[in-house]
């Protein structure tokens, strides 16, 4: 399983982010490239421990229990819900949001795991740092194959 916390996978991700442009269309979903690249960023913001999201009820119901669909090999559903504080809806500026992001990448695969070790997910509830490092690149992957990269 790719770890985001590799920096081959963190290479072979900037590169497809690399790939992404300005016209790039969804071949799923409701949002744009530019929305996209903003919601990434701010599901790394959780990851980081920069930003933290409120843990939903039904997260902390059955969140540790269906945590392994985080980082797992299996790919994540097209249309799966998301957190509510990540959702996208306003115009955002692409190229902006793609610098921010790989800003973000960079800086959280060189600072290491031992930053987000135990961090709590807003629905899978607590996590090691492998399983964000693998949840995190799962999450990218997810949407770079959204956008056809």
């Amino acid at each position: 399983m790719n770890n985001i916390f590799e920096e081959k996978d963190t290479n072979e991700i900037l590169n497809r982010l690399n790939k992404l442009s300005v016209s790039s269309q969804p071949k799923w979903g409701k949002m744009d490239v530019a929305q996209m690249l903003a919601h990434c960023s701010s599901f790394q913001d959780i990851a980081m421990g920069t930003s933290i999201a409120k843990r939903s009820y039904l997260g902390l119901i059955v969140g540790r229990f269906a945590k392994p669909v985080f980082y797992n090999d299996k790919p994540l559903p097209q249309n799966m819900s998301t957190i509510p504080e990540i959702l996208i809806t306003d115009k955002k500026i692409f190229e902006t949001e793609k610098e921010k992001l790989q800003h973000k990448l960079i800086d959280f695969q060189k600072n290491g795991s031992e930053l987000c070790e135990n961090l709590i997910h807003p629905f899978f509830g607590k996590l090691t740092a492998e399983q964000w490092g693998k949840g995190i690149y799962k999450h990218l992957d997810h949407h770079l194959k959204q956008f056809g990269v």
